[in-house]
Order: C-alpha cells, then sequence, then structure tokens
C-alpha cells in the first residue's frame, strides 16, 4: 500500500536487528568486556587517561543506562571493541504506519457513523469498511506528518 523506497530501505537495514536479544549483562557492556579480558579498572583507567574511580562510575553509569554515546564510544575504543548504536523498531516501519493510518481511519469513519445513526442514516459494515480502505489509503499517501497530529 505504502509505496516509499526509504522506508522499504530503512525497514530492510533494520530487520537483522530485530530477532536479536534485548539483554545485556547486569553491570553492563564495560565491566563484562573489560573483565572478560582480564583487564583491571587501574589499567583500564590508565589506558583511558582517567582515575580508577572515573573507571568504576563510568561502569555503573552504563549499566544504569545513563552514560553518554559519546563516553561509551571512548571506553569501547580501550577495549577494542566498536561501538553500535540503533534505534530498532519492535516492526517495520510500513507496517507502523500502516496500523497508525487504520486507527485513524476507523475512528473518523466511527465518528461519522455514529453520527448517523443517531439521525437514523446508518450505513452498512461493508460500506464502512470500503470507507476506511479510502481514508487509509488517503492517508498513507499524503504527508505522514499527518499521521501524529
Amino acid at each position: 500500500m505504502l509505496n516509499s523506497l526509504p522506508i522499504q530501505q530503512l525497514d530492510q537495514t533494520l530487520e537483522p536487528w530485530r530477532p536479536l536479544p534485548r539483554a545485556h549483562p547486569v553491570g553492563g557492556w564495560l565491566r563484562a568486556i573489560r573483565q572478560a579480558l582480564g583487564m583491571t579498572t587501574r589499567q583500564c583507567a590508565k589506558a583511558v587517561g582517567v582515575t580508577q574511580a572515573a573507571v568504576v562510575d563510568v561502569e555503573r553509569t552504563e549499566a544504569r543506562g545513563d552514560i553518554t554515546l559519546a563516553t561509551l564510544r571512548r571506553y569501547a575504543a580501550v577495549l577494542d571493541c566498536e561501538l553500535v548504536y540503533a534505534l530498532v523498531p519492535k516492526r517495520p516501519l510500513q507496517e507502523v504506519l500502516e496500523a497508525r493510518a487504520d486507527r485513524i481511519a476507523r475512528e473518523q469513519v466511527a465518528r461519522v457513523r455514529h453520527s448517523m445513526s443517531l439521525e437514523q442514516q446508518q450505513t452498512s459494515n461493508e460500506y464502512s469498511e470500503r470507507e476506511v480502505a479510502e481514508l487509509r489509503r488517503h492517508l498513507l499517501e499524503g504527508k505522514r506528518s499527518r499521521l501524529w497530529q
């Protein structure tokens, strides 16, 4: 229904990320990898150019999810790691847009249908479904920003 090459390309790029587990080590990735490498906090601190206390603090910050990307990138380099950062939609973006358009279309058609039923001019379910489909198509062909108003 939605013919948007950029969305299709982005969905294809993100597809391999969807099945990956979202779990992370309890103490955070920095600590887990540093310990797996056999590196002490003192050795890590020297490589990064900070104090040992700073390394401990950064590891706690990362485990809480409060670390900045810049800091994480700096420590990843010391641990010979590559920082990979991605926002992974729970489902394909095209599906998200189509579901949003469908919800808006159904809400609008339901409001009109309700008003018409109060005036004893109710339409058939088949007619309403055609109206939903037409409105959904119109929403998807227009500016996507209208879907989020």
